[in-house]
């Protein structure tokens, strides 16, 4: 049994029931992604589009593509044809592009809301307001090949327990504010993806249903 096999088994140990895992395999060489597909993983996230371009075409087809960095306009076309969700939306504009894009591929891309609950304010993101703004302005319903499922998020970079869970509160009651105002029988937003390797557990208990986790499987990252 690999180290890999070892991690993912450990991890999955302590996911409740209902919690989908997306290994956070950016800056991961490709035979440590194969070690983990082997191990029965089959959701990966990647946050820089050249890697992912180098990446996904070595991996087999049933892998699920999850892009979790910050997106570029002008980057989205070189994933549209394959990634099956896209974790940072953290505009309109990039919204538009995603629809664009995904229409020329004849496809409908999954995405969700990256908003910005943390105090750093390098983190991307639509503040709760903007956001709110933006859906109550409805322009985004008239995009037909983009599909809304929940809301990203991070924690601020602390070692305050306190402050994560404050965090990630807020993400939840917003989830919350936002699945009864504006998908209210939409079953496809339900994805509240938030937590990482060091928060994870604090995710959980504040709702998440989607961590992200990297270094707990992969180790650290080879840059």
């Amino acid at each position: 049994m690999t180290s890999i096999q070892n991690n993912l088994d450990e991890v999955r140990a302590t996911l409740p029931a209902g919690v989908k895992l997306v290994a956070v395999s950016k800056f991961h060489p490709l035979e440590k992604l194969k070690e983990a597909y082997l191990a029965g993983l089959r959701d990966f996230g990647e946050s820089n589009v050249k890697e992912l371009q180098t990446k996904q075409p070595q991996m087999p087809s049933d892998v699920c593509w999850h892009f979790i960095g910050h997106l570029q306009t002008n980057k989205v076309k070189y994933i549209a044809p394959y990634i099956d969700l896209i974790h940072s939306v953290d505009s309109f504009k990039l919204m538009k592009e995603i629809n664009h894009r995904a229409s020329i591929n004849n496809r409908i891309i999954k995405c969700l809301l990256q908003l910005h609950m943390a105090e750093e304010e390098q983190k991307h993101g639509f503040i709760p307001d903007k956001c709110i703004e933006m859906l109550t302005d409805g322009e985004w319903r008239k995009l037909d090949n983009i599909k809304i499922c929940g809301i990203m998020t991070m924690a601020t970079n602390t070692s305050d327990s306190t402050i994560i869970h404050r965090d990630f509160a807020g993400a939840k009651q917003l989830f919350d504010y936002i699945k009864t105002n504006f998908f209210p029988n939409d079953s496809d937003f339900s994805i509240r993806s938030y937590g990482m390797s060091g928060d994870y557990h604090i995710a959980i208990s504040e709702g998440s249903n989607m961590v992200r986790v990297g270094t707990r499987i992969f180790g650290e990252r080879e840059y």
